[in-house]
């Protein structure tokens, strides 16, 4: 009479934790499950009852006593039900069932004990692992703003090797600009007084990118230097700085070169073209004025390698812009290369603009045309505008 058989069927809650405890369970038939913290990031499955099993009884051991996990059918169950009375009142009749429910406690207990630990355990060695994971990502961190540190004093470095004033050259007005795609990079611009009053002009570009390229941009900036005031010919100056350089360029790199001579007397550019892109010259109604050309080849690699001489002789508004790959290259989102035909009319649209300017009005449309997509390359411009 005090044990009432129920069916219940699969995945329902018998009971969940924190309800007031009120009956006990006798499990006939079916599995269930005994969760704790159900349904919240910590929940943890405790134990399976089966048959012949009992569950619910901590609940019942104290008056207002609250049940200590939750209870769900893993499979349909059949089982016995027995009220806090009628259970109380077993107990007091029936001390061997008391005692063998206190010994089946037990046995539960010391297995809660045993996995509390595991558990403890485990999320202990996970602390661990996270600990030495924070304290690794914690020396990245460092690393990188060591790195990004480092970084930014070689970009001040570079930048400050480059010409901060152009010098003045009667009869010309000269503009540069330098954009590199990442914190340093390889393309450079010179602007060398001469003894003879004349001025070397320098553009080039030194294959690859970032650190590496901004070494060797730095030695060939500074074998140009050295070597321009000691020769009068340019393809003499870039002759004598591929001989140099291939004694110190065992990483194999090269740099594409175009080293000329401005005379402000005559308005005379006579220059040496070493693999470099050909300027692009436009008379003072913006006509472009096709110049002869050989081949050149890049400094750094051959022992003699051909360099394309040229001369020429500019008319007051004649423009000539020499620039790197990377203005011609620069992508737009689609993947369009800007190209040399775009670059020629957009120095066309900023004609009347001062050479400074020019620059930096194209870099401006360079931007533009790029939209959302990545610099992959560094970009440098030399704009040389002849005067009255």
């Amino acid at each position: 009479d005090i044990l009432h058989e129920v069916r219940v069927a699969l995945g329902v809650l018998l009971f969940r934790e924190g309800d007031p405890g009120d009956c006990f369970y006798v499990l006939l038939d079916g599995e269930a499950d005994v969760i704790k913290a159900l349904g919240t990031a910590d929940e943890r499955l405790l134990a399976v009852r089966r048959a012949g099993e009992f569950f619910g009884e901590m609940s019942l051991f104290e008056p207002g006593g609250l049940r200590t996990a939750s209870v769900r059918a893993r499979t349909p169950l059949r089982l016995l039900t027995m009220a806090r009375p009628d259970f109380e009142q077993l107990l007091h009749h029936r001390p061997a069932v008391a005692y063998e429910m206190v010994r089946v406690l037990s046995l539960r207990l010391n297995r809660s004990h045993d996995a509390t630990i595991a558990d403890l355990r485990e999320k202990n060695h996970q602390l661990s692992e996270a600990y030495h994971e924070l304290k690794a990502a914690q020396a990245q961190v460092i690393e990188k703003e060591r790195l990004e540190k480092e970084l930014e004093t070689a970009r001040w470095i570079q930048q400050s090797i480059l010409p901060r004033t152009l010098p003045p050259l009667p009869g010309f007005d000269l503009g540069a600009f330098l954009m590199p795609a990442r914190a340093v990079g390889g393309d450079l611009f010179d602007f060398i007084p001469l003894p003879d009053g004349a001025l070397g002009v320098v553009i080039g570009d030194v294959s690859d990118k970032g650190v590496p390229a901004a070494i060797f941009m730095a030695l060939t900036y500074s074998l140009l230097r050295a070597e321009a005031p000691r020769w009068a010919s340019p393809a003499q100056v870039l002759q004598c700085v591929n001989h140099h350089l291939q004694g110190m360029n065992d990483a194999g790199m090269f740099v594409t070169v175009l080293y000329g001579v401005l005379r402000g007397t005559e308005r005379r550019f006579t220059y040496a073209r070493a693999g470099h892109d050909l300027p692009i010259y436009l008379d003072g109604l913006g006509n472009s004025v096709e110049t002869p050309h050989g081949s050149g080849q890049m400094l750094g690699v051959l022992d003699s390698p051909a360099l394309d001489e040229q001369s020429m002789i500019l008319k007051p508004g004649d423009v000539l812009l020499l620039y790197t790959d990377g203005a011609t290259d620069l992508s737009n989102a689609q993947g369009a290369r800007l190209g040399r035909e775009r670059l020629q009319r957009l120095v066309q649209h900023h004609l009347g603009a001062s050479s400074r300017a020019m620059c930096d009005s194209l870099w401006m449309a360079m931007t533009d045309y790029q939209g959302d997509a990545p610099q992959f390359d560094d970009v440098a411009l030399v704009a040389i505008r002849a005067t009255n």
